[in-house]
This record gives C-alpha cells, structure tokens and sequence, in this order.
C-alpha cells in the first residue's frame, strides 16, 4: 500500500505538468521537427518542393559569405542593443528598487505600460518622431538649428534605437528583481565597516545584482538578435537582420525549404548563447522575473 502510494505520489506532479507538457509537445517540438524535415527538401525551378535528403540549403546557409555577414551584424547589433540597455537600466531598476515611497507599484506599473501597446505601433512611433516631416526635424526647423529635414532614419542607429525602446522594459525588470532581493542590512553592513556609498555599491549591491543583469542581457540578447520588424521599419536596405532573411525566403521567395534552413541556423546560435547562460548562471534565474 506505501508502494502504491509512492508510485501515486510520484506520478502526480507529471500529471499536473501533462497539459502544458502536451502544449510544448504540439506547439514547439513538432512544429520544429516539420522545420527540420523542410530544411532537406528542394525548391525546384517550377515554385515546388522537392522531397528528399539534401544537403544544398545547408551547405548554402553555411558557406556563402552573405549569410555570414548578415549573421555577424544581426549578432553585433544585438550586442550593442543590450550594452545600451545595461547602461540606461541599470539606474532606473536601482531608483525603483530602493524608492521608500509609496508610488513604487504605479512606477512599477508604468514600466510595464510599454507592454500594452502593439510592438509594431511602438516601432512605427518613431517613424514620426525622426521622419523628414516627424516632430524632431519641425522642433529643429521652427528653432533654426537647421536649414532643411535631416535624414536620420533608415540606418543601424535607428534600429539600434528601436530595439532599445523594445528591450529596455526587460532589463529594468530583471534588474529590478534582483536588487529587490538583496537585504540591505548587507550594505549598511558594509558602511558601518568603512565603506563609503560608492565602494558599498561595488562590493555588495553590484556582485548580488549579477544575475538579475545577466538574464536582462540573455532576453535582451535573444529578443534582440530574432526580430524582424524593428530592422524592417527603420533599417535601410544594408540593416538588414539574420531574421529579415527568413522572413523574405519564406513569405518573399515561398521557399520554404532554405527558410526553414536559415531559421533553424538561427535557433542553433541562440540556442548555443542560452546554454552557455545555463552553464554559468542558471536558466532558473529568468523565473524570478516573472514572480
């Protein structure tokens, strides 16, 4: 009967897990195995696929100096994007973090309002606000500073922009998250010890903040690197991201075979960034974000 009882026991947390383990199952792990298959298939002269086992999409995708490219900046602008975010989220996420007043949750609140409105109509926005014709270039001309519209959007710095504006909101909140948890005691500690302001942060808040920054920069990273609107509505012709590839074989092109190739590529090198995350912080350290 205790046998019986452990066996029940222990099969009751799968059977808690099995509706979301069935949704993985379905809406991931198939869909990517059906990717996978694609990947080997042909797309013949006549629009078709051909079935079958071959390896031109790969040897394609691995050694033509295009997709390298494309990979290279997709990963440097990603980069520099989260640097970006480190740098502007790191005071906002320590202000909220040791705020004493009583409007923390609605300066909470507000960080999270940027989630409520559409990614595509944020991006868009800026459309407006750097365009020829957008509010910055009619400020500029109505104070003289300038004699015509300066043509600042289309270009890496404009994508960078919106991707800051995307990923910022993570950042802070991850960030956030892991001062939140860190005692206090541990910094007056450290100043009844000698410590001025500066060093307290160095040697206390900074070190226990780490993980809380890392899975900032892992989302950031991950988000930054798989999107394809941003580079689409304010990047030029040459801005173009890793993502903008797949997006144009298959919807563009409708091959779906070399599609399926770049876009499982690109999972294999982000996917490679969060082992490396798990290997030396902890996946579940991106939980505690969303608690």
């Amino acid at each position: 009967m205790a046998a019986s009882d452990a066996d029940r026991s222990g099969a009751r947390p799968w059977l808690l897990m099995s509706p979301a383990l069935a949704a993985v199952f379905l809406l991931l792990a198939v869909p990517v195995c059906f990717i996978a298959v694609y990947s080997f298939w042909l797309r013949t002269a006549v629009g078709t696929e051909q079935v079958g086992f071959y390896l031109d999409n790969w040897i394609e995708v691995l050694t033509d100096p295009f997709y390298r490219d494309i990979l290279i900046q997709t990963l440097r602008i990603a980069a520099v994007s989260t640097v970006l975010c480190i740098l502007l989220g790191y005071v906002p996420a320590y202000f909220i973090a040791r705020s004493a007043t009583r409007y923390k949750t609605l300066l909470i609140l507000l960080l999270m309002l940027p989630f409520w409105i559409s990614y595509i109509i944020r991006t868009m926005s800026w459309i407006n606000i750097l365009g020829v014709s957008g509010a910055l270039n009619v400020f500029l001309l109505w104070l003289g500073v300038i004699s015509k519209p300066l043509e600042i959007l289309y270009n890496e710095g404009t994508v960078v922009l919106g991707l800051v504006h995307f990923l910022l909101p993570f950042m802070i909140l991850n960030i956030y998250v892991s001062l939140d948890g860190i005692d206090v005691n541990l910094v007056d500690a450290a100043r009844s010890l000698g410590c001025t302001g500066w060093q307290a942060f160095l040697e206390v808040t900074l070190p226990l903040s780490l993980p809380g920054l890392a899975a900032g920069c892992l989302l950031c990273f991950v988000l930054g690197a798989g999107t394809y609107i941003t580079p689409m509505i304010l990047g030029g012709p040459r801005d173009a991201m890793f993502a903008n590839l797949v997006f144009d074989a298959i919807i563009t092109q409708l091959d779906w075979p070399l599609g399926s190739a770049l876009s499982l590529a690109l999972l294999v090198i982000l996917g490679s960034v969060v082992l490396v995350y798990n290997r030396f912080v902890g996946i579940g350290q991106l939980a505690k974000s969303f608690r």
